[in-house]
């Protein structure tokens, strides 16, 4: 199927979050005319620094009040756009019902626009690797696009905190599917790892979470996450610039996904040591990282880190199909650090 138009209309949902933002700007920057659908649009704490866009004065970009929790909120945005750009998350990914009911609505609104050819999803890593049994990881550690979640196991249930991961799939599934059921658009899936990058406003510090995690070591508090899992690292631009890609390319297929990961990976621990190092002149005091973690999974720390380390998380599809070259995590962690302290005012602790 053909590529959305350069110049084009792209509609964006999530527009005022972290990797909407971004891609938003990136869209405008490429020469595209950009609907942005935010929960309200009056919102300026929120939508600020997208009317501050040179765009939005010129009416390329226009901002569109729309609650992702009404169906039917996308009806009167979609007709006349190319392509749609499904950024933003639901209220409750605990809930598959909701999940469902709400890509439903989506799905009906890009169906009933008569224009819309492409819908590029934002995913994330935890429907490639995301496992209710962390054994399934050792038993499978090549992680690329070809590999879900094993979905029959018993013990994959939002009770078990799952229900990010099953939330993701369900809707890569529900968007593959209705497009090939229509025929006239196609579903192509982006599934980003850990964002870090610069924010474009303060409301966008403790979305991620993971520029909000590194606000808070700036400010003292630093825990480790996730069992002991690393961070697994993308640039918000980088991933803003992978959705772009795969909206202009005309050779992805409907249902096709693909990872946006620098493959670079990093421990909670050495990236609070990193800021130190990267930004001297912050004078910036590294504080102890606090493990929070059950006894019984303290225990099997070593373990954990083995597991983690022995995976083989792949960016090659991307590379070979959008030709984006990751930036390094140094890059991200820097600028990073200091678009929170400058956009969001984060006073870091210092020596």
């Amino acid at each position: 199927m053909p590529a959305i138009p350069k110049g084009g209309t792209v509609a964006v949902t999530g527009a005022a979050g972290f990797v909407g933002g971004w891609l938003t700007r990136l869209l405008l920057d490429q020469g595209y005319r950009v609907r942005a659908c935010v929960r309200d649009a009056d919102d300026l704490s929120r939508t600020g620094f997208l009317r501050a866009m040179p765009g939005h004065a010129s009416g390329r970009l226009t901002l569109h009040s729309a609650d992702l929790d009404d169906a039917g909120c996308f009806d009167a945005i979609f007709p006349g756009c190319h392509g749609v750009a499904h950024v933003s998350h639901i209220s409750d990914y605990d809930d598959a019902d909701a999940v469902r009911s709400v890509c439903d609505h989506v799905i009906a609104s890009v169906n009933a626009s008569g224009t819309v050819g492409r819908v590029v999803l934002t995913s994330s890593i935890a429907a490639v690797l995301g496992e209710a049994d962390i054994q399934e990881l050792v038993r499978r550690p090549v992680i690329n696009e070809d590999r879900w979640p094993d979905e029959s196991s018993a013990k994959r249930t939002p009770e078990r905190g799952q229900g990010y991961s099953i939330g993701k799939v369900l809707a890569e599934h529900a968007f593959a599917e209705a497009a090939a059921e229509h025929g006239g658009w196609e579903a192509i899936t982006v599934c980003p790892g850990d964002n870090l990058g610069p924010i474009l406003s303060a409301h966008q510090r403790p979305a991620g979470p993971w520029q909000g995690l590194v606000a808070k070591m700036l400010e003292g508090e630093c825990e480790q996450t996730q069992a002991y899992r690393p961070w697994m690292i993308v640039d918000v631009r980088d991933d803003a610039l992978c959705h772009l890609r795969l909206l202009e390319n005309g050779e992805v297929r409907n249902g096709e996904r693909y990872i946006a990961f620098s493959t670079e990976t990093r421990d909670v621990e050495t990236i609070v040591e990193r800021i130190a190092e990267l930004l001297p002149e912050l004078e910036f005091a590294p504080p102890e990282v606090v493990d929070n973690h059950p006894d019984r999974v303290q225990a099997r720390e070593a373990e954990l880190r083995g597991i983690w380390a022995g995976l083989d998380l792949r960016n090659t599809r991307m590379r070979a199909r959008t030709g984006v070259g990751f930036r390094p995590f140094d890059d991200s962690l820097r600028d990073t650090v200091e678009a929170l302290i400058a956009v969001a005012k984060v006073d870091p602790v210092r020596t």
